[in-house]
């Protein structure tokens, strides 16, 4: 993915937004971006502490970004710092892209019922789910009528997921969220949408335990027999972002080359690519 051009366009074209949660170029908020940039939007981006501005920063530099804001989702200031910045320097922005989430390394691995925490269901509720929220009230209060927000969730909010633990919890809560948001901002024609992702090697993917298993088992049990590519979700974000995705709000839309639709794959395919 990393090597591919991105269609120029220009989709989103004279639209601003800000896009949370780049970590590296492997991140799919940053296959997000560079569909966006070329297609015309110009780009904000956050970041958390300096070695994340060092991925991000020449990332940012290569869409023509240099609106690089620090901010931690869990401290009001920062918050309020990022917003403030995207008002001072734009005004108005049309679009939001939200990719942050987190779990202790331990919660995502073993029994749910025994390894979850306190403090642990805390952090990722937080992190995870509240941070959309808290998020989206912001920008809604500097977004143009008709904008879109948009963030990312996985199945493991609708089935088990093995060691995915707290996380799909936190997942489930962010699907829920959305849907109320786009309620509240429907009158508005700001449309909320969630896209659930298949898996793709991303750094926060590298945290969940067995997860050479589940890359594995969803190549040889989706419809597609093949894992997802970062540019599929790219390009259904743009539909979602853009004016393509007129009247959808609300919605929680797969993008994992149909797994989430098998619910018993043929047996050929899946002995052929699994472990006796």
């Amino acid at each position: 993915m990393a090597d591919q051009d991105f269609p120029q366009g220009n989709l989103m074209a004279g639209k601003r937004g800000l896009i949370m949660g780049v970590a590296n170029k492997n991140s799919i908020a940053w296959a997000i971006a560079r569909q966006l940039a070329a297609q015309g939007a110009e780009l904000a981006f956050t970041y958390q502490g300096d070695a994340l501005l060092r991925r991000v920063k020449p990332l940012a530099e290569s869409v023509g970004s240099d609106i690089l804001c620090e901010c931690d989702v869990t401290n009001d200031d920062t918050m309020d710092a990022t917003f403030a910045t995207l008002k001072e320097k734009w005004g108005k922005i049309d679009f939001l892209v939200h990719a942050i989430a987190f779990a202790g390394k331990d919660q995502l691995a073993g029994s749910f019922i025994d390894n979850t925490t306190r403090e642990g269901f805390k952090s990722a509720l937080d992190i995870s789910a509240y941070s959309f929220v808290d998020a989206g009230r912001r920008a809604s209060e500097i977004m143009n009528d008709g904008g879109a927000m948009v963030t990312l969730t996985y199945l493991g909010s609708e089935r088990v997921i093995p060691n995915y633990n707290v996380m799909g919890v936190a997942k489930a809560a962010l699907e829920a969220s959305t849907r109320y948001m786009a309620a509240d901002l429907g009158p508005r024609q700001i449309r909320v949408n969630a896209i659930s992702a298949g898996p793709i090697k991303t750094l926060a993917a590298a945290g969940i335990g067995s997860g050479r298993h589940m890359f594995r088992f969803n190549k040889a049990a989706s419809a597609m027999q093949d894992n997802t590519d970062p540019m599929g979700v790219a390009g259904a974000a743009l539909y979602l972002l853009s004016d393509l995705g007129l009247s959808c709000t609300g919605e929680t839309h797969h993008v994992d080359g149909g797994f989430h639709a098998i619910g018993m794959p043929q047996e050929g395919p899946l002995r052929e690519s699994m472990p006796d």
